[in-house]
C-alpha cells in the first residue's frame, strides 16, 4: 500500500492488471447470472431474492473506505478542488445529457441508467490509477470523501430531474431510504473504521483496509450476478441496445478527456494536476450509483444493466489513459530536455 503526503493511503491491489481483472469478474457475474436465469428461472429468482442483503455489504464496504481526515488537505488547494467540482457536477452532466440524448432518446429507463452512470465520478478507484499516472494523489484523496458527500446529496434531486414523469420512483419513500440505507451505514462504517485503527496497529489495519477494498468487487459482481439471474428474460429483449450504450460511454470518455485537455491548457495546470483532473472525471461511481440505485429504484433491471455495462469498460479506459498521460508527460520531459 502507498501512502500519500496527506497521509491517504492508495490500496496496491489497485493496479492495470487489477483492473482488467475486476472487469472479467464482472463479465463473469453477467454470464453466470444468465445461465442460471435462463436455466432455472427458480433458481434466478432465489439467486435475486437475496439483493438487499448484498446491496447492504457493497454500501459498509464502500463506507468504510472512506478516510474523512483527508478532506482537510483540499483546502490547501481550494482552487483545483472548486475547478473539480465545477467539471464534474457541471460541465460533465451536461456532455453526459447531450451524449445520452442522442443515443437513448425514447428509452427513459436506459437513459436515466446511463445519465446516473455519467454524473456520479468516482470515490475509490481513480485514486490508484492517479498513481500510477504520477498524478497528484495527495490532492485526489482529499476529492473522495467530498465527490461521496457531493453525490449523495444531489442524488435525489437527479433522480426527480430523470424519472419525474415515468412514475417509476415513489419520492415521498427517498428521505427514509436515505436515512436507511446510507446514512446510518455511513455512521456506523466509520464508527467501525475509527475503532478498528485504534483497536488494531497499523499493519492489521492496513490489512483490514486492503481486504475491504478486494471485497468491493467481489460485492458488486455478486450483485450483478443476481440482477441477471433473476431479469435475464427481460434484459435479453434489450440485448441489442448495449452497442449504442457503449458507444455513447465511448463518446463520453473522449469528451471528458478533450475538456480536461482545454481546461489543462487554460489553467495552466502542471502535469500533476493534470492527471488528476483527468482521472476524476473520466472514472465514474458505478458500485456506489448502482447499489443506490437498486434501492431508490427497485425492480428496474433496464436502469441497472446501463450501469453495468459502464463498469465493464471503466477499467479498460482508465488503464488507456494512465498510458497516454503517461506518454504525454514522456514528451514534455524530452521538449525541455532538448
Amino acid at each position: 500500500m502507498t501512502v500519500t503526503a496527506s497521509g491517504q493511503a492508495i490500496p496496491s491491489n489497485v493496479n492495470s492488471t487489477t483492473g482488467l481483472a475486476v472487469t472479467a469478474l464482472l463479465i463473469t457475474a453477467i454470464v453466470a447470472g444468465s445461465i442460471v436465469g435462463l436455466s432455472s428461472p427458480t433458481a434466478g429468482k432465489f439467486l435475486s431474492s437475496g439483493t438487499d442483503q448484498t446491496l447492504l455489504v457493497l454500501i459498509s464496504l464502500l463506507f468504510f473506505c472512506v478516510q474523512l481526515r483527508s478532506v482537510a488537505h483540499g483546502f490547501a488547494n481550494a482552487r483545483f478542488i472548486t475547478l473539480a467540482l465545477l467539471a464534474n457536477y457541471v460541465i460533465v452532466p451536461f456532455i453526459g445529457l447531450a451524449i445520452a440524448s442522442l443515443f437513448l432518446q425514447g428509452k427513459p429507463l436506459l437513459f436515466t441508467g446511463l445519465m446516473i452512470y455519467f454524473l456520479a465520478p468516482c470515490t475509490d478507484w481513480f485514486l490508484g490509477f492517479t498513481h500510477m499516472a504520477r498524478g497528484n494523489t495527495a490532492l485526489g484523496a482529499a476529492l473522495l470523501p467530498i465527490n461521496m458527500g457531493v453525490q449523495l446529496l444531489l442524488y435525489p434531486f437527479w433522480l426527480w430531474a430523470l424519472t419525474h414523469n415515468t412514475g417509476i420512483v415513489d419520492f415521498s419513500t427517498i428521505p427514509n431510504l436515505l436515512m436507511q440505507w446510507f446514512l446510518v451505514p455511513f455512521i456506523v462504517a466509520q464508527v467501525a473504521r475509527a475503532l478498528c485503527a485504534k483497536i488494531f496497529s497499523s499493519s492489521v489495519f492496513e490489512r483490514l483496509t486492503n481486504w475491504a477494498d478486494i471485497a468491493i468487487p467481489l460485492a458488486t459482481s455478486t450483485l450483478i450476478l443476481q440482477i441477471f439471474a433473476g431479469n435475464i428474460a427481460m434484459l435479453s429483449d434489450h440485448v441489442g441496445t448495449i452497442s449504442g450504450i457503449l458507444l455513447a460511454i465511448f463518446l463520453f470518455f473522449v469528451a471528458t478527456f478533450l475538456m480536461n485537455e482545454g481546461m489543462a491548457r487554460l489553467f495552466r495546470f502542471d502535469y500533476p494536476e493534470h492527471a488528476l483532473m483527468t482521472m476524476t472525471t473520466a472514472a465514474r461511481n458505478a458500485p456506489l450509483m448502482l447499489a443506490v440505485t437498486a434501492v431508490a429504484i427497485p425492480d428496474q433491471p433496464l436502469v441497472y444493466m446501463a450501469l453495468v455495462v459502464g463498469m465493464l469498460v471503466e477499467f479498460p479506459h482508465l488503464t488507456a489513459l494512465k498510458q497516454l498521460l503517461l506518454a504525454q508527460k514522456g514528451r514534455k520531459i524530452t521538449k525541455l530536455q532538448s
